[in-house]
């Protein structure tokens, strides 16, 4: 059955694994709409202490009678369906809403826009809502990560526009129905729910089409998969960008700094003037590019949305610096992607200038790591060292076999140490001035980068 906002109004929702970063923040945007919240979650953290602060109702740990009186339930794909909560929720009759659902709810009475790609869709997302902001608009927002410049993750605007981030992780994105959509790249992953690059083209192919025929489609004429996507879209408009001839929003002149990038701007062979980012790296310029189309298509100013573009410092753990010690700059990042891990090496390295390069990894989920462990091992070896750690489950079973050690075997600068105190000694211990240190990876892997500036304080005392 399909709910609109009017149906959750009055009623009381009850989130399983609320202390998620998307979880979260559809939690707090409903919270805000005449709607009753609660939520569990196995563990505390500061996520939960930031509900209960705004009046939500969280529990620590899973039990049958966290959901009585809901009148809904949400869950997320990490969920198992045989959790005491979704149990009991079943054997009562309480509705159940997948997290996609959910976002599709609250985006349903807005102009929305649905940000998707294997890689860059959180920065994406962030650089359009900050874009639009800076336009004098206030747009509803859901991202997989912290906006530096607020703080937060979810808002409910006064504007007319909700800007998601669209997981495909699971295909659920196809529930969004969005007004207007970004396509930043298409890529094989998630390979325990795709088990082919085709499956995950056929899964980008039936989201494109649940984009409204008065919407548009913003993609990467640089990307192959996003491009030949692109091409096959026809019944809404559709806006390639990149630095190809082809693309209808075109960068050149680009110029890759340690700390910043900056480009021209070509719309349909027409210039527009310059991009300045402070963020670093040339994915960066493209999810820019990106964002700068999709609001230029919902017909917002451009120099209000090349402003914003320059007001944006980041999202947390994305090339996030946590401390710099000594001339030692610490960087956390959620990179566990092949792809993303050479990318942001790549701006690592620039960033470094003369110093080196050295890389704390987390492998995140088995499956991952068995079909990527050669992929893995070329993409840090673009660091001067790397330590690699056990692998992040995130509540896969282990395949024999399969861990940090099969990547670190293929490495040439690579060492397997599934000892995080090791790690953390062993890589201030060879940090000198000039050299950058990077925590990477999709699980807990970013605890370790406050210890690395704490032990590097301890090391060189001021």
């Amino acid at each position: 059955m399909k709910y609109l906002l009017s149906d959750l109004k009055g009623k009381h929702v009850h989130f399983i694994g609320i202390g998620g970063a998307g979880m979260s923040g559809l939690a707090r945007i409903m919270a805000v709409q005449e709607v009753s919240v609660s939520g569990s979650d196995f563990k505390d953290s500061s996520v939960l202490s930031g509900l209960r602060a705004i009046g939500i109702t969280v529990f620590v740990g899973h039990s049958a009678a966290n959901v009585m009186g809901a009148d809904f339930l949400v869950y997320s794909s990490a969920i198992s369906r045989n959790n005491t909560e979704m149990l009991k929720a079943v054997e009562m009759g309480i509705p159940l809403l997948g997290r996609a659902q959910a976002l599709s709810i609250l985006m349903s009475e807005s102009k929305s826009v649905a940000v998707a790609g294997t890689h860059g869709k959180t920065t994406t997302t962030s650089m359009l809502t900050v874009a639009l902001q800076s336009c004098g608009e206030d747009p509803s927002f859901a991202i997989g990560g912290v906006l530096k410049s607020s703080g937060a993750n979810a808002h409910k605007g006064t504007g007319q526009y909700f800007i998601a981030e669209a997981d495909e992780s699971d295909g659920s994105f196809v529930e969004y129905h969005p007004h207007g959509a970004i396509i930043t790249n298409i890529e094989h992953d998630h390979v325990d729910h795709f088990a082919t690059p085709a499956d995950v083209h056929e899964a980008f192919e039936e989201f494109t089409g649940t984009i409204s025929e008065d919407g548009f489609l913003v993609y990467c004429e640089d990307d192959f998969g996003s491009a030949a996507l692109g091409a096959k879209v026809t019944h809404c408009i559709t806006v390639s960008y990149g630095v190809s001839a082809d693309s209808d929003l075109r960068l050149d002149e680009i110029e890759l700094l340690p700390s910043e990038s900056q480009a021209r701007i070509l719309w349909k062979g027409r210039s527009l003037g310059s991009l300045i980012l402070h963020v670093p790296g040339h994915h960066n310029l493209l999810n820019a590019a990106a964002a700068l189309s999709a609001g230029l298509l919902l017909g917002l100013p451009t120099a209000g949305l090349l402003e914003g573009l320059s007001m944006f410092r980041g999202t947390g753990r994305r090339f996030e610096l946590k401390g710099q010690v000594h001339g030692i700059r610490v960087i956390d990042d959620y990179g566990h992607h092949p792809t993303e891990i050479a990318a942001t090496l790549q701006t690592a390295r620039r960033f470094a200038s003369e110093g080196r390069v050295l890389v704390i990894f987390q492998p995140h989920r088995y499956s991952r790591t068995k079909a990527f462990t050669s992929e893995f091992s070329r993409s840090l070896d673009l660091a001067d060292r790397s330590w690699i750690l056990e692998v992040y489950g995130a509540g896969e079973k282990l395949i024999p076999g399969v861990g940090g050690h099969t990547i670190a075997a293929e490495m040439q600068q690579g060492k397997f140490e599934p000892n995080f105190l090791t790690a953390i000694e062993e890589v201030v211990h060879v940090a000198k001035a000039g050299d950058v240190i990077l925590t990477l990876g999709a699980g807990d892997v970013s605890s370790l980068a406050p210890v690395i500036v704490e032990a590097l304080i301890k090391k060189y005392p001021s």
